[in-house]
Formats: structure tokens, sequence, C-alpha cells
């Protein structure tokens, strides 16, 4: 797969590469490690945060993460999302999905950029740059091919993370698709994100531009699936919306979910319409009472802070530099 830009920022790349119907955009990242930026009490890590500052990056070897496209743009026109701003050059209006072979291709050329990583004890691929997962029947073959085809010394943990999109016909297909691939191909090491933010249906409803499934929807879709390994993720970004565990208890046992909280990132999109994380986004204050909140309900709850590095060097979600917009000019490097 040919590379187009290969940008460099303080975590790790954003390449640009030529896939089958025209650009894509992807990740190679490395990662601060969870004892720098995650508050989550069953993993021990029961500290608070003061503060997540850059820092120096766990060896790949570690721990590796591709975030892949999975799509030319996307349609479902979340409000603090800029990828729906990038301009598909696919030849038919609807025919946005990436092909089996550029999925299988992202992974293999963000693996290319360093040869002299011959293993790492965990390669999260991700399916959350560009587009919603669920649309693409490809990422399902994808996987597979990755279980089967990639070095076994690369211990991979794929993951799909999926607004549950409100007029997906195959949605239920796909989610049990996925769960069986987490459950019984890969023994519980993969994991599925649903991306909630709120438990008003209002705001729900605006921030996903009326095309998510409601919580009593997404409730119906998930009924009788039980994850293997780690719990399926309900993840909010804080943004000064309804967060109430109670609402979230009539749908989601406990037993079965974990609630991520993490910063409303600042993309083009949600600065231009005001949505964002009150407070200083890299200390533990704005999720503290949300998490204290969620806990009492019987939740587990991981808090995943950004730095602020990673959050202008644009590799955090709802971000593409292919919508036209580019890190502050200190923080990358353009290789060529």
């Amino acid at each position: 797969m040919k590379i187009i830009r290969n940008i460099e920022v303080p975590t790790g790349n954003i390449l640009v590469v030529e896939g089958d119907k025209g650009p894509l955009e992807m990740l190679s990242l490395g990662d601060y490690g969870k004892e720098v930026n995650l508050k989550c009490d069953i993993m021990g890590l029961n500290r608070d945060i003061d503060k997540v500052n850059h820092t120096k990056l766990m060896p790949l070897e570690d721990k590796w993460v591709l975030t892949i496209s999975t799509q030319y743009t996307c349609h479902m026109g979340c409000r603090f999302c800029s990828v729906p701003r990038v301009k598909s050059e696919a030849p038919f209006k609807h025919d946005i999905n990436a092909t089996r072979e550029d999925l299988i291709n992202q992974v293999t050329t963000g693996l290319s950029l360093h040869p002299e990583v011959k293993s790492t004890k965990r390669l999260n691929i991700h399916f959350a740059r560009m587009g919603e997962p669920t649309w693409n029947p490809n990422v399902l073959d994808a996987t597979k091919w990755f279980i089967n085809n990639i070095n076994h010394k690369y211990k991979i943990h794929p993951v799909v993370s999926t607004m549950m999109p409100k007029y997906n016909g195959w949605l239920k297909y796909f989610i049990e698709e996925w769960m069986k691939i987490k459950n019984y191909d890969l023994n519980g090491e993969a994991g599925l994100q649903l991306s909630i933010n709120s438990t008003n249906e209002k705001e729900r409803s605006q921030m996903f531009n009326g095309n998510a499934c409601s919580l009593e929807e997404i409730g119906k879709i998930m009924l009788g699936i039980i994850p293997k390994g780690r719990k399926i993720t309900l993840n909010f970004a804080v943004a000064n919306w309804e967060v109430d565990p109670w609402v979230l208890k009539q749908y989601f046992n406990p037993k079965h979910y974990i609630i991520k909280l993490t910063p409303m990132h600042k993309t083009q999109a949600a600065l231009e319409r005001g949505i964002m994380t009150k407070g200083d986004y890299t200390t533990i204050e704005p999720y503290k009472k949300i998490e204290d909140d969620l806990k009492n309900a019987g939740y587990d709850v991981m808090v995943f802070i950004a730095s602020k590095e990673e959050d202008e060097s644009l590799i955090t979600c709802g971000n593409a530099i292919l919508s036209g917009h580019m890190p502050p000019s200190n923080l990358y490097k353009e290789i060529k």
C-alpha cells in the first residue's frame, strides 16, 4: 500500500495511504502506559491522576496501536466529529466501505514502519479512524485474516468502536458475529466499544444527528450477548451531557459492561459547536463525580485521560487530516 503522507507526531505517525477507492487515513501509535493515563479500580489503578503530561512512550514491543479506517468518509454526521467533512473519492456516492484488502493493507503498512520491532505483547488493531465499522462486513473477514496470517509474535487485540447506527439493518448480525470472533476465535482477546456519551435521548439524537439507536434499541440488540474476557465497553466522552447510571442499568448489566470515561476531544467540529469537557481535561477533576456515581451503581469504570499533545496532534477520535486540518506546526514533522 502506497504511503501518500507520513506525518510524525509526539506519539507516533498519521499516515495517508492509497486505498482501492482513494486516500484513507490511519495511525501507528505508541502508548504512555496504563500507569500514566488510566484510572481503573478493578485493575489496581485506584490513585487519582493529578495531570497527564506528555512523557516517554512504552516500547512498541510492549504495546503498539494501529488505528485504521473502515470507510472513505462517514455519513453518520456526528456533530463532534470532523470525519464527515472528508470528501470521498469512491466512484459511487454510497460505495464508501474500505475493501478487505484496504483493511489488511493498512495494518501491514503500519507494521512496516518499524521493521526493527519483531514482536509485541499487544497489537491493538482499532477500527476507529474514519467510518462506522458496523456498516462494513469486510471488518469481520479482515479480522479473521489477521488471526490466521499475522505472525503470532504480534499478539493481536482488535477493537470495534461503533455508534450503533439506527438504520443499519444487519447491525445485530454484525455484533453477534464480532462477539463470536471475540469469545471463540480470540478467547476473549478483542474489544467492542459502544459510543453512548449521554443517557438523555434528546442529547443523543442531537449529537448523533438522529442516526444512532436509542438506548432501548441498543439494549434489545445486545440482549443475550455475554462477553468472554474483557467486558463490553460503554464509552462516554464527557461534555456536560447527562450520565445517569440508573438509566444505564435498565439496559446494560454491570456484570457484562464496563464504563469508559474520556475527554471530548478538541476536533474542529466540536470546537466550532462549543462541545467540550469542562475544566482541565488532562486531570481527573472533570470525570470524578461521574466516576463515583457509576461506581456507586455497581459499574466498573475506566477513566482514560489524554495529554494536551495527544489531543492537539489530532490522533484522538473524531479527527482526520483529510478533513483539511493539521496539528500545530510545533507538534508534527512531515516525513518525505
